[in-house]
């Protein structure tokens, strides 16, 4: 039984998800160590107090827990923060009990998440911890009861992450909440040239914009990561040129809304795209993160040219959350029905093959039974390979928030009903039988595969032989499931982890004559 693709797709990290490998440090510096002289000291410091600084305690004696809920770029402010943080001496663990300080990285997106986010901080307080919290629920709510005292670094606050923990176990409570701005406007956020420790070394995460344009009534990100702020497209080039040099096979960009890039900076999206095509090395793939449906359209033809290149998976994440006009209307989500099926014809035409994930909402304040079976058509006539079914959560204050809600138990059986939908038909045993390369980057929860992806994004399990990781290889697709292939690499020099250099022919010519001298021996 293949465990490693039978687990519940709650979103688009989660087709990825596996054992972290050893992280790697990208820079090893920041071990001198600082005196600060004491100028006053403050049980609560916001921003402004920062001026004065207490006197520093010894990094490195201290150990640091750090979890992360939520999207790639999420885990890409984490890895940004454990780089930091080891970089200047102190110890990272993955068990939280043998922990100084909890770092905790939330999201905002959904109620469970939010729940989990303060469970763990009262599991904390309970155990004695230090914690500092970080992330879209503090960003978006720091008036947030359960956060009253703790220290708080916002969202484009991470560069600060080693201040704040520093002053976080002195005892004092830190709260950095600040847009970054340059020239008046706001920008990306922290440099992307800051320490990192990769959660996957094979993959690098690059932010390439922060914030939003759209106005959803249901969504609270937009409260935290603000209005759009783009990265110059030399900065991302610069941050992709080094990944490659350190190893990286793979490359994801993440934002809230990768299709807005550029808007604020004089720039689009295509454009950032050909430029990183030009320097992804032979071997290595480009993935793009979630776009929503009205900028996309703007790119069309240029997004399918992109996405047809050998060196970038023809994936795209497009979320439509409703196939009703008059939900998508209340939602604010700022496109009809059939501009998103326009989206998704024109990709399907245009690259054969393609996978294209959506996300859907089930039980929307507005939602009739009438609306709901036109999503139910929607997902019907597609029969998306990936779909993320969620219920309705109500986000404080959010305008969806104050709208009267559906009775729980419709919302739980129309989330059962597109969930039956989902599961009835089968997405890849088409493929049975084909020769397909693809590219390892992870281990399986199996312990007993690899996870790699072919062109369009679809999982792939490899079996665990030797040295196959950060590999691209030719595989057979012999067996299928809902949200995975079951391969053999078909190479036999793959499968006995044999490298044909001349010292290799030469051992077998070696023993070759060996044998032919033992056999001459028994005969004579």
């Amino acid at each position: 039984m293949h465990t490693a693709c039978n687990e519940i797709v709650e979103d688009i990290e989660d087709l990825v998800s596996s054992k972290a490998f050893p992280p790697i440090n990208r820079y090893n510096r920041g071990q001198n160590i600082v005196t600060r002289i004491v100028k006053k000291k403050y049980q609560n410091i916001t921003e402004d107090d920062f001026k004065y600084k207490c006197d520093s305690i010894i990094p490195g004696t201290q150990v640091i827990y750090i979890k992360t809920w939520g999207c790639s770029h999420n885990i890409s402010d984490s890895e940004y923060m454990a780089g930091q943080l080891q970089s200047y001496g102190y110890k990272l663990t993955d068990d939280k009990k043998a922990a100084d300080l909890w770092l905790l990285n939330s999201c905002t997106v959904k109620n469970p998440a939010e729940d989990h986010f303060r469970n763990d901080i009262a599991e904390a307080q309970k155990l004695g911890k230090y914690i500092v919290v970080a992330g879209c629920v503090p960003q978006g709510g720091p008036k947030t009861k359960f956060l009253k005292g703790l220290s708080v670094i916002g969202v484009q606050q991470i560069d600060r992450v080693v201040e704040v923990v520093e002053e976080t176990l002195k005892g004092n409570s830190v709260r950095l909440f600040s847009q970054k701005k340059q020239d008046g406007k706001k920008i990306g956020g922290a440099s992307l040239d800051l320490p990192k420790i990769r959660r996957n070394r094979l993959i690098e995460i690059i932010p390439i914009n922060t914030g939003c344009l759209n106005q959803c009534t249901y969504c609270k990100t937009k409260h935290a990561r603000g209005a759009l702020g783009s990265y110059l497209p030399d900065e991302i080039i610069s941050r992709a040129q080094q990944s490659f040099k350190e190893g990286v096979v793979e490359l994801w960009l993440t934002s809230e809304d990768t299709g807005t890039y550029g808007r604020d900076i004089g720039s689009s999206l295509p454009e950032l795209l050909w430029k990183l095509v030009d320097i992804i090395p032979e071997r290595c793939m480009m993935r793009i993160g979630m776009t929503n449906p009205p900028y996309i359209l703007e790119h069309l033809d240029e997004i399918a040219k992109i996405l047809s290149h050998p060196r970038v998976y023809s994936f795209l994440h497009i979320p439509v959350q409703s196939g009703s006009d008059s939900v998508l209307s209340a939602m604010k989500r700022e496109y009809l029905r059939s501009e998103f099926e326009e989206v998704v014809d024109t990709l399907r035409q245009k690259i054969p093959g393609i996978t294209i994930a959506t996300d859907i909402i089930c039980g929307f304040p507005t939602e009739t039974e009438e609306d709901f079976q036109e999503t139910l058509e929607l997902c019907d006539k597609y029969k998306f390979p990936t779909l993320f079914i969620n219920q309705f959560y109500p986000r404080p204050g959010t305008p969806a928030a104050k709208m009267q809600k559906i009775p729980a138990n419709t919302v739980k059986e129309r989330t059962k009903r597109l969930t039956t939908l989902f599961h009835s038909y089968e997405t890849y045993s088409s493929k049975i039988g084909e020769i397909e390369d693809v590219l390892v980057t992870e281990e399986a929860h199996d312990g007993q595969h690899y996870v790699a992806h072919n062109k369009y994004y679809e999982q792939v399990l490899v079996p665990k032989y030797p040295n196959l990781i950060g590999q691209y290889i030719k595989v057979k697709i012999l067996s299928t499931k809902k949200y995975c292939l079951i391969s053999e690499p078909i190479d036999v020099k793959t499968k006995l982890n044999i490298s044909y250099t001349p010292s290799t022919y030469f051992l077998l010519i070696f023993i070759f004559f060996l044998s032919l001298r033992y056999i001459w021996k028994l005969f004579i």
